[in-house]
């Protein structure tokens, strides 16, 4: 059978699946001139040293719809095709950023934390949050995720703003400039890709536009922020709360900033339902076992659709 190797976990359904075509090789036992398939994830994506060594690759097949840990433009130089799991999980993250928006904005773990002390019963009610109705809501990075952030803020009637790359085709208001946006924003919610092009696209000039009555919400990649910047605006109150699914060097955590009040702080589960990693899990394999059957997939990254 044709030889996979294995970076990452992947579950029983999906190993089942793949063991009816390929014989699975670990990192740790495989020949690599022998490997014509990957199967990866966007956290892990592949050594470029493993990468180079792999002489007769063919198809790389991302867990998740990242992929910045892949080296995209020599795949494309060599003709190997990668692939990733967009749209299955579009509307998951989507909830996942307006669950800490919310959370921010209720103050949901100081109330919860209120309740399990005691306080509650031995100082009277807690002191006020603040409303999620009619806010301006900035997106960056306004793809698909991000317009399904948009979409399933319409029942709190938020203004929604946007900063991307280029203009899209959508009623919402684009802005060219990121700062510009930020300081005309209640909450500013990343969901950019990674990379070189977006790293630390979040920087101190940005948190401190957005203002010490701004939330910055981020379930894109650690790197898309500016994280020390980040503490220290939280810190000094320069930004007022913080709500993130993704840091910088995960799964480390500053202790900075989980000691902080005003944040809420999240494993990278942005996706993170049996239902959904189910539904990434099924388009993985599918991709890899209709390129083993005739050298197409079905989700290829933008860089290789036309490989």
């Amino acid at each position: 059978m044709t030889n996979l190797l294995q970076i990452g976990g992947v579950t029983a359904d999906m190993r089942k699946r793949l063991e009816t075509a390929f014989t699975i090789h670990q990192l740790d036992d495989f020949d690599p001139s022998s490997i014509t398939h990957v199967i990866t994830n966007g956290h892990d994506g592949i050594d470029p040293a493993i990468m180079a060594s792999l002489i007769n690759l063919k198809a790389i097949s991302g867990y998740g719809v990242g992929y910045d840990a892949i080296d995209v433009a020599e795949a494309v130089r060599r003709g190997i095709v990668v692939t990733h799991t967009p749209n299955v999980l579009n509307e998951e993250v989507a909830t996942t950023a307006l669950l800490l928006l919310l959370a921010c904005y209720r103050e949901v773990l100081r109330d919860d934390a209120y309740v399990r002390s005691g306080a509650w019963q031995a100082n009277g009610n807690a002191p006020l949050t603040r409303s999620a109705d009619n806010q301006t809501v900035g997106i960056l990075g306004l793809g698909r995720i991000g317009q399904a952030i948009a979409q399933k803020l319409t029942p709190w009637n938020a203004e929604i703003v946007y900063h991307s790359r280029t203009k899209k085709d959508v009623f919402y208001t684009y802005y060219d400039n990121l700062t510009a946006m930020a300081k005309d924003c209640d909450v500013l919610i990343c969901i950019t890709p990674g990379g070189p092009s977006t790293d630390k696209l979040v920087n101190a000039e940005v948190i401190e536009a957005l203002g010490p009555n701004g939330t910055l919400i981020n379930v894109s990649r650690g790197s898309v922020v500016d994280e020390t910047a980040l503490i220290a605006a939280l810190q000094s109150g320069t930004l007022g709360w913080a709500g993130l699914d993704v840091f910088e060097a995960e799964p480390t955590v500053p202790q900075a900033l989980r000691d902080l009040p005003n944040t809420v702080l999240l494993p990278h589960v942005g996706s993170g339902t049996v239902e959904t990693r189910a539904a990434m899990g099924a388009l993985t394999v599918d991709n890899l076992l209709q390129h083993l059957k005739d050298g197409t997939v079905i989700s290829a990254v933008p860089e290789c659709a036309n490989l």
